[in-house]
């Protein structure tokens, strides 16, 4: 899970960011472990196109692959981030051509609002 923010936001409300990670958090440990109706209404509001087995079949295949609770998040909780995940990325982002050699990469990122322990209600 990537949150994206401003730093305004951060130095003036870090409150509300915690509130938000916190909640978001929350939020897809209830969609994979417990109800997914209210999350699977809100998308089938938006996309109409989208039906039950569709749904039923992405949550499977998110928890199947790991793509919100695997690699650090499966023991330090959901949202688990290090400088380590995030240099690899930007290495990633370099030999893809996406992005330049020469970035500092520990100034696109915060772990402050991160790694608190398992996200588990």
């Amino acid at each position: 899970m990537t949150v994206a923010t401003t730093q305004s936001r951060i130095d003036q409300r870090p409150d509300y960011v915690q509130r938000f990670v916190k909640a978001s958090q929350e939020g897809w440990y209830n969609y994979l472990h417990k109800d997914p109706s209210l999350g699977n209404a809100l998308i089938k509001q938006k996309n109409p196109e989208m039906g039950d087995d569709e749904l039923a079949f992405a949550i499977k295949a998110i928890r199947e692959l790991g793509l919100v609770e695997g690699g650090d998040a499966g023991t330090q909780g959901i949202g688990a981030m290090s400088g380590a995940r995030w240099t690899d990325f930007y290495g990633a982002m370099v030999e893809a051509g996406v992005l330049p050699e020469g970035l500092d990469v520990s100034k696109a990122y915060t772990l402050k609002f991160v790694n608190q322990g398992a996200s588990k209600p």
